[in-house]
């Protein structure tokens, strides 16, 4: 026989258990992720209480049960088979799924890398039911009698005994179980409907009554995520057309380090989506500090037609017929909704750097100090030409002297002569004493963040209103009004675009010419003439006239990745409005400026008035409030 010879492998039918432990290496990375598809077919059989018990993190046991509607006898043994399902049967069923399970993998898979027992009874006697276990190298399925109330139980044990590769990729048992604790979190976050119960080592960790009213559900957050969360979240309701979003919003100020505390759930089912994840992000542009992640529980509600969520093995993320719509709809009512994060909306909420107090529930202390505002006549606020520091900063001016003259009359003039008492000349004293003459207190009528009684340092106005003291930050305060003003006037005018003297050749793909050829009107109305000049070429002709100093290549780049991955772009958006961030930041008033009593009064009228004013354009708070309550057990009043 020539040594050199090729031979042939001779193809052969994998047996069963090898097959099924292939198929466990996409749905079986862990304990949490077995935990995770037991309680989704939990949650299918239409139960109303789910038990989740764990043992070592989820390696040793992992057990689910269920009161849901049980297997017959005859189904029992199909319940271990690969690709036997109950939810599913034609081509039209898959293209609409709307319950978690439908490959009917993931039974199969598990029992194959573990010692699965599964007793179910679809009778209403006790003394009914059966369980089956699958056994030997082709996973024959036995079923024997097995008494068990209504319901399904799967007991897990084991998990990776026999392929002992897969188990010291294991981590510690306090890792492990807090991913379980993570999966678990997420299905009870899915339905409040049910009832919930995880215990670990004989110990219960979570015991979630039912409960689907608007009160039940907050408590259960507040179980899930911290009475934090609650507190500093707004809830948001929209529909439009055949999209509706509901849930609640975490406030820019509650962020976190790390993105831990985003669930977002698309007809029931938790899914991590990129387009979902590009959508919040540029709704939290404007007010989030810089390396924050915002906090949320959003539900998001499609008709099953036109969302595929068999994109996955593990089913976390789907795929929208027409994403373009979805991420629109996502960020405008995001963005609606962080719009009106400003102390109006807020005065009966505690900021975020404030400890919550207990002001709703526990009486005043005797000796308590009343809470009083009182009234001033007020008169605008000047606010001062922005220095031409920033390479923008001459266009900047240019589009705003334009925008002032042909709206002579617009009440948020930015560029009004300085006022007289906001010269530097004179150095800010440390608290500035309200004059005689203030009015009466008048609690009632004090508005959100009430009225001046001086600065502190040069830096922070105080205030008094209804609950007690108000401190702001008026640079920050300041910057945001500023900024929100140069936007809505942008709004207005347009975006006014400059021919380049020499156009700009960009080598693209062949992808990147079709997306411009395709979306060139798009691309037209945010300021930037595209020319297709060869199959992989293409010529940047003109730009925004406030970003003529950008690289035209990183820009167009830019755009064209976000049209390609989101159907939207808003890397135009985002440029300008970073030049007009910086410009609002060196033209608002800065530490140790003098303010009159009136002009501090005008500052926080603006921001009761002006979008987003609760955070400046670096995400950081404009202000905080300390009840009188607070105040009182400070210095120790009545106690």
């Amino acid at each position: 026989m020539d040594a050199n010879a090729v031979v042939t492998p001779k193809i052969h039918v994998l047996d069963p258990r090898l097959a099924n432990q292939i198929a466990a290496g996409e749905v079986v990375e862990r304990p949490a992720a077995v935990a995770k598809e037991l309680i989704e077919n939990a949650i299918d059989a239409a139960s109303r209480r789910i038990e989740v018990e764990v043992e070592q993190g989820g390696t040793r046991l992992i057990k689910v049960r269920d009161d849901g509607v049980g297997i017959a006898e005859n189904d029992l043994p199909l319940a271990l088979s690969r690709h036997a399902t109950s939810k599913i049967e034609s081509l039209g069923d898959l293209e609409g799924v709307s319950s978690l399970g439908f490959r009917g993998e993931a039974l199969a898979s598990i029992s194959s890398v573990s010692r699965l027992a599964l007793t179910s009874n679809a009778l209403d006697d006790p003394r009914s039911g059966f369980r089956v276990m699958a056994e030997g190298r082709g996973m024959e399925a036995r079923v024997a009698p097995a008494p068990h109330p209504r319901g399904t139980s799967v007991e897990v044990r084991d998990l990776f005994f026999n392929t002992p590769a897969r188990r010291k990729f294991l981590r510690t048992e306090k890792t492990e179980f807090a991913h379980l604790e993570e999966a678990f979190r997420r299905q009870a976050l899915s339905r409040y409907d049910i009832a919930w119960t995880l215990r670990h080592n004989q110990k219960t960790v979570h015991q979630l009554p039912p409960g689907d009213s608007p009160a039940a559900r907050e408590r259960r957050i507040a179980s899930l995520l911290g009475k934090t969360f609650i507190e500093h979240a707004r809830y948001i309701e929209r529909q439009v057309g055949d999209l509706r979003l509901s849930g609640w919003v975490g406030l820019p100020t509650h962020s976190r380090g790390q993105a831990d505390q985003q669930y977002f759930f698309v007809n029931g089912r938790v899914v991590r989506d990129r387009l979902v994840a590009h959508a919040v992000r540029q709704a939290y542009r404007d007010v989030l500090y810089n390396g924050r992640h915002p906090v949320f529980v959003l539900y998001l509600d499609v008709d099953p037609d036109v969302v595929d969520v068999n994109v996955h093995p593990t089913k976390h993320e789907v795929r929208f017929r027409d994403g373009r719509t979805v991420h629109d709809f996502l960020f405008s009512s995001l963005h609606r909704c962080l719009a009106h994060t400003q102390p109006a909306t807020n005065a009966d909420e505690t900021p975020a750097d404030e400890t919550p107090s207990d002001e709703g529930s526990a009486a005043a202390p005797p000796d308590a100090t009343p809470a009083a505002s009182g009234r001033f006549e007020q008169q605008g606020m000047a606010l001062s030409p922005a220095p031409e520091r920033h390479p923008g900063a001459a266009r900047v001016r240019r589009f705003m002297q334009g925008y002032q003259a042909l709206h002579p009359d617009h009440e948020d003039t930015l560029l009004t002569p300085q006022s007289q008492s906001l010269s530097q000349a004179e150095p800010a004293r440390a608290v500035h004493e309200a004059p005689a003459t203030m009015a009466a207190p008048d609690p009632t009528a004090a508005p959100p963040l009430g009225f001046a009684l001086g600065q502190l340092h040069g830096v922070f106005i105080l205030a008094q209103n209804a609950q007690g003291l108000v401190l702001v930050d008026m640079h920050a305060a300041h910057e945001r009004i500023v900024y929100e003003r140069m936007k809505r006037q942008l709004d207005e005018t347009g975006i006014d675009a400059q021919p380049l003297l020499v156009p700009v050749s960009l080598a693209a793909s062949r992808q990147e010419v079709a997306i411009v050829e395709s979306e060139q009107e798009a691309i037209e109305k945010l300021g930037v003439t595209l020319d297709i000049a060869g199959p992989e070429t293409l010529l940047v002709r003109q730009l925004p006239a406030l970003l003529a100093t950008a690289d035209p290549e990183a820009l167009v780049r830019n755009m064209l990745e976000e049209l390609e991955r989101y159907g939207r772009t808003r890397q135009v958006e985002a440029r300008i409005h970073e030049l007009l961030s910086t410009m609002a930041c060196h033209g608002s008033v800065r530490a140790n400026r003098r303010l009159t009593l009136d002009e501090m009064n005008a500052l926080l009228r603006d921001m009761e008035r002006t979008e987003r004013s609760d955070q400046c354009n670096h995400g950081r708070p404009t202000w905080t409030q300390m009840s009188m309550q607070a105040l009182d057990r400070l210095f120790l009043r009545g106690q």
